[in-house]
């Protein structure tokens, strides 16, 4: 059976909670246009609209993109190439440039995108190359939204892809695995990391001898590495993948005498059922492995590995780790995370319907009727949710990429050290197993917060907030203007309703919000937060003998002490967006 199904309308807290973790974050009116939607018609507006291709990115040096037509002497440095990349692709997290009527599925897109990156991770300073970074990337996006692509498009066939792709050649050294000198790096990461795992972390079933990892053996690790030998890098990018139209790697030899495969026969273990594999025949050149039969072997990996049912469980892990919440109980790992690799594995290893279930389903809003477990502001936000979901939410845009190339990658660059301050140091994980929110038992996502991390956090809500306080060229939130545009006069003059307005859209927690001791029993705030952020919001230069009275005079007198206005605003901000309570989702 399919995930519990929600009924009903998702109202704004849940079409806060939708929005933040399928998305990007949204903004004010993509809250107020989902909150009368049901779960199902919000899903059809996610994943279910025609969306474009991205546009290429562009070098400042040539105003010209060189991903696909290449390096010259004329372009800027290769490491100032791999920034720029870095740059563009956070850049269509934000959907810059994109139509609005098309943003939300756009986005949509490229959450799964970065999601499909934390599993099949890349390390920049190992790869090194920015059209090997950009050709995963853009195999990731043809994979995203694989609902309605023929049935070659599935996670199961991205993972023979990427087998085979220039960047994860380069990272886990396949380029170094040939016929008598076999390694294993990749063939280990497959099964650790990428595919089958080694269990449900915390719950990991005793093993019977050394090298036996339960679901997979040591011996069949070494048998895979035979069965991935004789790739390397290709460095023209001409050698293109039928299916996907992107550049891949190339055999050792040719592609008629992959000279550099072992082409014997490779026998698994009892864990998958003593399996062999061996070369086809009919693919052969004179008993001679070529390019065909070489991947024709990795193909039969793949669909061994995927054969074992806890592969479509673990990799469901991941996805429910990401999109819901780190902590996977036996029991969630029985029932949802089963259910959910059931529909995985029955939709031919497809991503979309797993996602639009677990979207759709009861489980993601409340976790049950009437539950209290639920897990609205259960996940730390990454420092990438943290700045983009900020950005969306105040209408935030970057110049524009093409027209303004140097402009544009001036602002991301400034992000790109935003993230690596808060935490997270953008596609440099500290090893292949990716960044360690994403996988590392037990600290998970709360690896995002230290002391430090915390602090910078802090900064950059100030930096963005307070005017005397935004960097050169930064970004920042016009925080009068906003509450102008987005409320009505009668909410933004009364300074408690202008709060609990504001928490509706920017704290997770926003229900039966109240300002009275005693009757917070059922509020998604205290009775003392919502006091703490009155007093900080109207806090102003001078002594009032009536804050509450002067806010709502000074907002009603046009031009009157408008500088108070101005930082009585940048206080609230400051204190409801540097909360705790911000920093979730």
């Amino acid at each position: 059976m399919p995930l519990a199904p929600f009924s009903g309308i998702l109202g704004y807290k849940r079409a806060a909670h939708l929005l933040h973790r399928a998305n990007v974050g949204p903004t004010k009116e993509q809250i107020d246009s989902f909150s009368a939607l049901t779960a199902a018609q919000a899903v059809v507006v996610l994943f279910q609209q025609p969306i474009p291709d991205p546009v290429l990115p562009v070098d400042p040096a040539t105003n010209k993109e060189w991903v696909i037509s290449g390096v010259t002497a004329a372009n800027s440095s290769e490491g100032d190439l791999q920034e720029f990349f870095k740059g563009w692709f956070i850049s269509q997290v934000l959907g810059t440039g994109i139509n609005p009527s098309l943003a939300l599925a756009y986005t949509t897109r490229e959450k799964i995108v970065f999601f499909i990156h934390t599993v099949l991770t890349a390390i920049q300073s190992k790869i090194d190359n920015s059209r090997s970074l950009y050709f995963q990337n853009q195999l990731y996006r043809l994979f995203a939204f694989d609902k309605n692509q023929p049935a070659k498009f599935n996670f199961k066939e991205l993972t023979k892809k990427v087998t085979v792709d220039n960047a994860m050649l380069r990272l886990l050294d396949g380029e170094l695995n040939v016929d008598g000198s076999p390694n294993e790096n990749y063939a280990r990461e497959l099964m650790e990391l990428f595919s089958i795992g080694r269990g449900l972390d915390g719950s990991v079933p005793p093993v019977s001898a050394q090298g036996d990892y339960y679901y997979y053996k040591e011996v069949d690790v070494q048998q895979a590495a035979r069965v991935l030998s004789g790739w390397k890098v290709d460095t023209s990018f001409s050698n293109i993948d039928i299916d996907t139209n992107l550049p891949r790697g190339v055999v050792r030899g040719s592609t008629g005498n992959a000279s550099s495969h072992d082409n014997g026969v490779k026998q698994f273990s009892d864990r998958f059922t003593n399996t062999i594999i061996q070369p086809n025949a009919a693919l052969l050149s004179g008993g001679n492995a070529t390019q065909a039969s070489a991947l024709d072997e990795i193909s039969q990996l793949i669909e061994m590995i995927y054969a074992q049912p806890e592969t479509a469980k673990n990799i469901c892990r991941r996805i429910y780790r990401f999109f819901v919440y780190h902590d996977i109980t036996p029991t969630i790992d029985d029932t949802v995370i089963s259910q959910m690799a059931v529909t995985f594995s029955g939709s031919g290893f497809k991503l979309q319907p797993v996602l639009e279930e677990l979207f759709q389903s009861q489980h993601f809003y409340d976790a049950a009727t009437g539950a209290d477990d639920d897990n609205f502001g259960g996940i730390i936000k990454s420092p990438l949710d943290l700045i983009t979901g900020t950005m969306r939410m105040f209408d935030l845009s970057l110049p524009d990429p093409v027209s303004s190339a140097q402009s544009f990658y001036n602002s991301t660059n400034q992000l790109i050290r935003s993230l690596e301050v808060m935490g997270l140091n953008f596609y440099e994980p500290a090893d292949v197993a990716g960044y360690e929110a994403y996988h590392q038992w037990p600290i998970y996502q709360r690896s995002w917060i230290s002391t430090n991390y915390l602090t910078q956090r802090y900064e950059f809500i100030n930096q963005l907030v307070s005017q005397n306080q935004g960097m050169t060229g930064m970004l920042s939130i016009d925080v009068v203007g906003f509450v102008k545009n987005k409320f009505s006069n009668a909410i933004a003059s009364n300074a408690r309703d202008l709060i609990i307005a504001l928490a509706q859209y920017l704290l997770p927690l926003n229900d039966n919000l109240t300002y009275t001791t005693g009757a917070d029993a059922n509020s998604g705030l205290t009775a003392a937060r919502m006091n703490y952020f009155l007093t900080a919001f109207l806090k102003s230069p001078q002594i009032d003998a009536d804050p509450e009275g002067m806010w709502t005079f000074r907002w009603n007198s046009t031009g009157y002490e408008m500088e108070v206005v101005q930082r009585q605003l940048e206080f609230l901000f400051n204190a409801m967006m540097q909360s705790p309570e911000y920093q979730l989702y």
